[in-house]
C-alpha cells in the first residue's frame, strides 16, 4: 500500500511540473507578443510624433506665410488707397482746370461774339448798298496821255468814276430835323436845353440836340476795258481742250458773224470760260453789245460774250461829322396831327424872339415811323427806311 501511494505522489509531482513549464512557456510567448506590440506601438508613436512635428513645422510655415500675405495685402491696400487719393486729387485738379478752361472759353466766345458784332456794325457803316442803273456816260473831255504813234487803237477804254456816299441820319418817331439858312441860328438853338413850343391851347417841350451822323465814304473807280480781248463763257464741255480752242478760233474768225482775225485763244475746260484776242480793235465792242455769239461745235451753240476789264479803287476816304445848319429836335409828344405839329414847330423856330431864323427845310415824323435822312451841302432829302 505504501509503495502504491508513493508512486502516485511522484506522478502527481511530475504532472504538476509539466503544467508549470507550459504556463511559463505560454507566459514567455505572450510576453514576446506584448514586447512586439509595444515595439510596434512605440514605432507608431515615434512616427506619429515625427508626423506631428512635421505638421507643426508646416503649420508654422503656413502661419508665417499667411502673416506675410496679410502684411503684403495690407501694404498693397495702403498703396492702393494712396494711389486712389493721388488719382482723386489729380482728377479734382483736372476738373478744376477743365472748369477754368470752360470759363475761359466762354469768356473768349463772348469776347469773340462781341468783336464779331462790333465788326458787323463797322462793316455795316462802311458798306454801300445801291442799285446803280444802266446809265449812258457822257465823256466831257479826253484824257490826254502820251501814247506811241500807231498805238492809240490798242489802248484800253479808260474811265474814272467817283462814288460818293451822302451822309445819313436815322430819324425816329417823335423827332424832327430842321435846317436853318444860317449856321449861327443853329448854334443859338443848341445852347437852349429845352424849348417850349406853343401848340393850339397848350405847349410842348422839345429838346434840341446836335446830330451825329454815321460815317460816309468816297472813292474813285478806275476802269480799263480792253478793245481787243473778249470774254467767252458758258462753253459746253463736249470736246478736248485743244480742239475746243481751234473751234472757237474758227468761229470767231468769221466776219459774216461779226467776228474778225483772231490773234490767240485761251480756254479753261474746268470753268467753261475763255478769252479771245483779236488782232484789230473794234470787233470786241460790237460783239459785247450783242451779248451772245453762235459757235460751231458738234452742233451750233450760243455762248455768252462780254468785255474784259480791270478796275482799281483809289482815293478811298471816310468822313464823319456834325452838320452846322441842321439840328435834331427830340422828345416831341404827339399832341396834334403830324402836319399841324410840323407847322407849329416851323412857326416857333422861325421867330427871332425864340432865337430862331429862316428855315430852309423841316421834317417831323410821329411815332412809330422811322425815316432815313440823307444830308448834302444845300438840301436834305429823306427816304423811308421802315
Amino acid at each position: 500500500m505504501a509503495e502504491v501511494f508513493g508512486s502516485r505522489s511522484l506522478n502527481d509531482k511530475k504532472e504538476g511540473g509539466l503544467d508549470k513549464d507550459g504556463e511559463l512557456k505560454e507566459a514567455r510567448r505572450e510576453l514576446e507578443e506584448w514586447k512586439a506590440r509595444f515595439e510596434k506601438a512605440d514605432d507608431v508613436k515615434a512616427r506619429l510624433i515625427l508626423e506631428k512635428l512635421t505638421e507643426d513645422d508646416a503649420k508654422t510655415n503656413a502661419q508665417q506665410e499667411m502673416n506675410a500675405c496679410v502684411k503684403n495685402q495690407q501694404k498693397t491696400q495702403d498703396e492702393f488707397n494712396e494711389s486712389m487719393r493721388t488719382v482723386q486729387d489729380e482728377i479734382q485738379k483736372l476738373t478744376r482746370y477743365n472748369q477754368d478752361l470752360l470759363e475761359k472759353l466762354k469768356r473768349c466766345q463772348d469776347e469773340l461774339e462781341a468783336k464779331k458784332t462790333e465788326s458787323r456794325k463797322l462793316k455795316q457803316k462802311f458798306k454801300i448798298y445801291a442799285q446803280i442803273p444802266d446809265t449812258e456816260v457822257k465823256f466831257i473831255s479826253p484824257n490826254k496821255e502820251t501814247r506811241e504813234e500807231g498805238d492809240e487803237d490798242s489802248q484800253p477804254i479808260r474811265g474814272v468814276f467817283t462814288i460818293s456816299q451822302r451822309a445819313a441820319v436815322l430819324l425816329q418817331g417823335g423827332q424832327a430835323l430842321i435846317t436853318f439858312e444860317e449856321e449861327k441860328v443853329a448854334r443859338q438853338i443848341l445852347k437852349i436845353a429845352k424849348c417850349s413850343v406853343s401848340c393850339e391851347n397848350s405847349s410842348l417841350d422839345v429838346k434840341p440836340r446836335r446830330i451825329t451822323m454815321d460815317p460816309a465814304v468816297k472813292f474813285e473807280v478806275h476802269l480799263d476795258v480792253s478793245r481787243k480781248e473778249l470774254k467767252v463763257s458758258n462753253v459746253p464741255d463736249v470736246m478736248p481742250e485743244e480742239r475746243m480752242k481751234d473751234r472757237l478760233e474758227i468761229s470767231f474768225s468769221r466776219p459774216s458773224r461779226g467776228g474778225g482775225e483772231v490773234e490767240k485763244v485761251e480756254y479753261d475746260k474746268n470753268t467753261g470760260t475763255g478769252c479771245v484776242t483779236f488782232l484789230q480793235p473794234g470787233v470786241t465792242e460790237s460783239l459785247v453789245l450783242r451779248g451772245r455769239y453762235d459757235v460751231e461745235l458738234d452742233t451750233e451753240v450760243k455762248v455768252q460774250v462780254g468785255p474784259i476789264y480791270e478796275y482799281q479803287l483809289r482815293r478811298f476816304q471816310t468822313f464823319c461829322g456834325c452838320p452846322k445848319r441842321t439840328i435834331l429836335l427830340d422828345d416831341i409828344q404827339d399832341m396834334v396831327d403830324e402836319e399841324d405839329l410840323q407847322d407849329h414847330l416851323e412857326i416857333h423856330f422861325q421867330k427871332p424872339s425864340n432865337s430862331g431864323g429862316e428855315i430852309e427845310s423841316i421834317k417831323y415824323i410821329a411815332k412809330p415811323k422811322v425815316l432815313q435822312a440823307f444830308l448834302c451841302e444845300s438840301t436834305e432829302e429823306k427816304d423811308d427806311s421802315l
